[in-house]
C-alpha cells in the first residue's frame, strides 16, 4: 500500500497523514506546540491551518518555526476583497513565523474567485505568488458547483473538499476528476467533524484514492498517536471495516452536513441552515465560545421558526432530513449553553 501521496501539479509529496490544526485552537499553547513536534518528529510533513481558526497559524508559527523548511504549511484567507486579502496574508506570515506559504488557499468562497471578475482576489494571488509570499494557489469549498467550477477553471493547483466514508458518488467524482485534471486533492472533515469515531476505517477509505491527502483534526495526544501508527502500518480495507462502514453511513448519512449551502435561500423563516445545522460538530471540535455569542445565539433561536416547509430538505444535494437535524442541533446547542458539556 502507498502510503504517500502528491498533491498534483504542486509536487508536494508527503505522507497520507495530514495535520488539521483548527482543533488546536481548543488547547493551550503548550499542548499544541506538544502535539505539532511529535507529529514532526515522526513524519508528519503537512500542515493546515486557516487566518480564520483564531490563535492556530500562531502556535504552528512557536513550534515548527525552527524545521520551517522541513514543512509544508497551507492555510487560507477569507477575504472577499484584494485589500483584506493582503492583511490576511501579512498576518499569516507574521503568526506562522515565515516569509511565504507553501498553500494559500481561498477558504470556502461562494464562488469560484477568477480573474476580472470584479474582486480582485485571484489577481492578488497571483500577484503574491509573483512576489514569493505563496508558491501554489489552491481552494476550499463545501458546494459541488464551485468545486467542479474551481476544476474546470485550470486556475487552481489543489481542492480542499469534504471527503470522508460517508460519501457520496458525487463527492467521488470530485476526487476522480481532481486526479486526471492532476490537481491535489486534499480531504477536509476526513472524519466527518467528528461523527466517525474509528480512525482505521477512516484511513483505509482514504487509502483507496492515490490522489486524496486526508488532513486529520488532531487535539489530543492520543487521536495523534492512532494516525502515527499508521505511517508505518496502515490500516487496509477488511471485510471488518467494511461492514463497519456500510453500518455507519446507514446511520450517519443523514447526519452530515457539509455546510454547501444550496438551501440557505429556500428558507422562509430565515434560518442559516448551513451552520446551524452543523453547530453541534462546531461545538465539539471549535472553541465553544467563538459559538456562544449573542449574535450566534440569535441565528440558532431562529431554528424555533422553523414551519416545516421542507424546502430545505428539497433542496439538499445529499438528501439530508434538514429540519431534523436542526432540532438536533439546537437541542445539543442548549444544553451547551446550560452548561452541560457534549
Amino acid at each position: 500500500m502507498n502510503t504517500t501521496v502528491t498533491l498534483g501539479k504542486t509536487g508536494i509529496t508527503v505522507n497520507k497523514n495530514g495535520f488539521g490544526a483548527l482543533p488546536i485552537q481548543r488547547i493551550s499553547t503548550k499542548d499544541a506546540g506538544k502535539l505539532l513536534k511529535k507529529a514532526y518528529d515522526a513524519g508528519i510533513r503537512f500542515f493546515d491551518t486557516a487566518r480564520f481558526y483564531t490563535d492556530s497559524e500562531a502556535k504552528i508559527g512557536e513550534a515548527l518555526s525552527s524545521v520551517r523548511s522541513s514543512i509544508y504549511i497551507a492555510t487560507k484567507t477569507m477575504a472577499k476583497n484584494a485589500e483584506d486579502f493582503w492583511k490576511d496574508l501579512d498576518a499569516s506570515l507574521t503568526f506562522l513565523k515565515t516569509d511565504y506559504i507553501d498553500l494559500y488557499q481561498f477558504h470556502n468562497p461562494s464562488f469560484c474567485p477568477k480573474p476580472g471578475d470584479g474582486t480582485g482576489l485571484y489577481e492578488a494571488m497571483e500577484e503574491a505568488k509573483k512576489q514569493g509570499k505563496v508558491r501554489h494557489i489552491g481552494i476550499t469549498n463545501h458546494q459541488l458547483k464551485v468545486a467542479h467550477e474551481a476544476i474546470d477553471s485550470g486556475l487552481y493547483e489543489t481542492l480542499q473538499f469534504p471527503f470522508c466514508y460517508l460519501a457520496t458518488e458525487k463527492d467521488i467524482e470530485i476526487v476522480n476528476r481532481c486526479k486526471q485534471e492532476n490537481i491535489g486533492f486534499i480531504s477536509m472533515k476526513a472524519m466527518s467533524g467528528g461523527l466517525i469515531t474509528n480512525s482505521a476505517a477512516a484511513y483505509a477509505f482514504q487509502a483507496q484514492y492515490e490522489n486524496a491527502l486526508p488532513i486529520w483534526g488532531i487535539q489530543r495526544e492520543s487521536e495523534l498517536d492512532e494516525f502515527l501508527s499508521y505511517i508505518d502500518n496502515p490500516p487496509a480495507m477488511t471485510p471488518e471495516l467494511s461492514d463497519l462502514i456500510a453500518k455507519d453511513r446507514e446511520q450517519l448519512a443523514g447526519n452530515f452536513c457539509r455546510g454547501c449551502g444550496y438551501c440557505v435561500s429556500t428558507c422562509p423563516a430565515g434560518i442559516e441552515i448551513n451552520n446551524c445545522a452543523r453547530m453541534s460538530l462546531l461545538l465539539r471540535r471549535s472553541p465553544s465560545e467563538l459559538q456562544l455569542t449573542p449574535q450566534v445565539q440569535e441565528k440558532m433561536k431562529k431554528i424555533e421558526d422553523c414551519i416545516h416547509c421542507g424546502q430545505c430538505k428539497a433542496h439538499c444535494p445529499y438528501g439530508l432530513d434538514t429540519p431534523a437535524l436542526l432540532e438536533e442541533n439546537y437541542k445539543d446547542y442548549k444544553e451547551v449553553l446550560a452548561g452541560k458539556p457534549l
